[in-house]
């Protein structure tokens, strides 16, 4: 089965400022503000959604397809997409514009100010869930708002059940849009916060929600996750980790580990843990597509993390 994944695709340039944003910014200059940090150390990750997920689905032997919108700049990340297997046949480059990207500051106290710059991503649009072949499940991730709106449309269209993954999309869309995503979704995927927002915005509980869907999936950071289906409340424990190191992207493994399970057939119980211990995996290095295991590999961590086979 393979995985057709709408979402964004983007450069991620990461830097450190050796120092302390609020030694820098004061609250009665806040209305002239002027300020520059020096950064010594800097570095750019492949990044985006879409391209984070494929990543994961892949480790893990699983099969998915980047359908996005890219930039004229875009060639160093599809030179890193062909050395990992993951094909580029649904990636549309937009001449004049630049792939989606993030820079972000962090100082010591781990406060971050970041500029996001959306480019080729604002016509994702223009890409078609029927131009995926043998597409038998999907997500919609973060994305143009248009695109996100759309690929949503087009899966529910087709008959193909897809996972409606919110993430940053999150202040795009008003309450009326997001109960018209939700009852086109196969399955939601939120973390705590998002889901609270959701569930003011709709007016409908986590359980009314999940009465709506095959499942509600609800990220909990280092408490785990709870995924609400077949009318009760999975409570899946977090993985063991040695280290926290950084944890961008960790969302992202979480839902190629779902996607993993539906690809497979795991029951929730499974598939909930296999998305925790990707999350695990991810958050003990710096980047998104930066860890790297075998699937042998994978399963003996699993046995040792949840004391079951997988």
């Amino acid at each position: 089965m393979t995985a057709l994944i709408c979402g964004s695709m983007a450069y991620d340039t990461v830097m450190t400022f050796e120092g302390r944003f609020h030694e820098h910014i004061l609250p009665d200059r806040i209305h002239t503000l002027n300020v520059s940090f020096l950064t010594p150390s800097m570095r750019r990750n492949f990044g985006g959604c879409a391209g984070n997920i494929a990543y994961n689905l892949k480790l893990l032997g699983g099969s998915g397809l980047i359908m996005a919108a890219v930039g004229h700049d875009f060639a160093p990340y599809a030179a890193w997409l062909a050395r990992h297997g993951l094909p580029g046949t649904h990636l549309r480059t937009i001449a004049d514009q630049f792939t989606a990207q993030a820079f972000i500051t962090t100082d010591l106290d781990n406060n971050q100010i970041t500029a996001f710059h959306p480019g080729a991503m604002n016509y994702s649009h223009l890409n078609r869930v029927s131009e995926g072949v043998g597409i038998k499940v999907g997500i919609v991730a973060p994305d143009g708002r248009q695109g996100m709106i759309e690929h949503a449309q087009q899966f529910a269209e087709a008959g193909i059940p897809f996972i409606f993954d919110l993430g940053q999309g999150l202040p795009l869309f008003n309450g009326e849009e997001l109960r018209s995503f939700i009852d086109r979704s196969a399955w939601l995927a939120l973390n705590d916060y998002e889901a609270s927002v959701v569930s003011e915005r709709t007016g409908w509980s986590f359980e009314a929600l999940a009465a709506r869907l095959r499942a509600l999936i609800v990220t909990r950071g280092g408490e785990g996750s709870w995924i609400f289906a077949d009318g009760k409340r999975h409570d899946i424990p977090a993985a063991p980790i040695a280290r926290a190191a950084d944890p961008t992207g960790c969302g992202d493994a979480f839902r190629a580990g779902v996607l993993y399970g539906l690809e497979n057939g795991l029951d929730w119980e499974t598939s909930g843990r296999v998305a925790s211990l990707l999350g695990a995996i991810k958050i003990e290095h710096h980047g998104p597509q930066q860890h790297h295991f075998t699937v042998d590999q994978f399963k003996d961590r699993f046995r040792t993390a949840f004391g079951r086979a997988l």
